[in-house]
Formats: C-alpha cells, sequence, structure tokens
C-alpha cells in the first residue's frame, strides 16, 4: 500500500462518521447493567442517647452558643471575684497600698451632671 492510497482510506473514513446503531447501543447497555453490582444500602449508625450531663447542660443552656459564652463569663468573673487569686490580690496592694476598701465611689459627685448652663 502507498503512501497515497493510505492517504485516501484514511480521507475516506474520516468523511463518514462512525455511528452505532441504536439496536447495538441498546445491547450494550442491558449488558453493562447486567454486569454493574448492585448499590450497596448502609444503615445509618445507631445514635447514642444523650447523657445526664449532656441534658442538664442543654437545659440550661439551651438557648445557644452565644450565651452560653456569657454564661461561661460570668460564672469567671464571679469565681474572680469570690476567691481573689494570689496575684490579683497582690496588683490591688500594689496600686492601692495595704488598707482595703469597702466601697468604692466611682462618681463621687453628681453635681457636674445636673449643672445648667
Amino acid at each position: 500500500m502507498t503512501p497515497q492510497e493510505l492517504d485516501d482510506l484514511l480521507s475516506a473514513a474520516r468523511s463518514r462518521p462512525a455511528e452505532a446503531s441504536s439496536d447495538f447501543m441498546a445491547r450494550m447497555l442491558e449488558d453493562a447493567y447486567a454486569l454493574q453490582p448492585d448499590p450497596v444500602v448502609q444503615a445509618a449508625p445507631a445514635v447514642a442517647p444523650p447523657g445526664l450531663l449532656a441534658r442538664f447542660s442543654r437545659w440550661v443552656f439551651g438557648f445557644g452558643g452565644a450565651a452560653t459564652g456569657l454564661a461561661t463569663a460570668t460564672a469567671a468573673g464571679v469565681w474572680i471575684g469570690f476567691v481573689q487569686p494570689a496575684p490579683v490580690t497582690t496588683i490591688r496592694v500594689a496600686l492601692q497600698g495595704a488598707e482595703t476598701v469597702e466601697q468604692v465611689d466611682l462618681i463621687p459627685s453628681l453635681d457636674g451632671w445636673l449643672s445648667e448652663g
């Protein structure tokens, strides 16, 4: 076969598109579906019921994550204020001196706020 004959043969093959008949495609798909494995159905894993602590925390803090964070910060503030850890006491003594403060007056006088003019 000469190169010219081969080129003619390939150009003739290119000019005619190769399409499979619908009967052939139906048989091929039928065979493919027959050989395809059945899908595996997996059962959902069993969920354990929540424990006592989880139920209690859901009952107490069931209104959302932000409120839980605020409640935790409040509890930490109350604990720090009640227990007075040593570093907090040391800083207080360094800033205020040795005397204890019974009451802190944050706004000593309202005269500045009440004056007109």
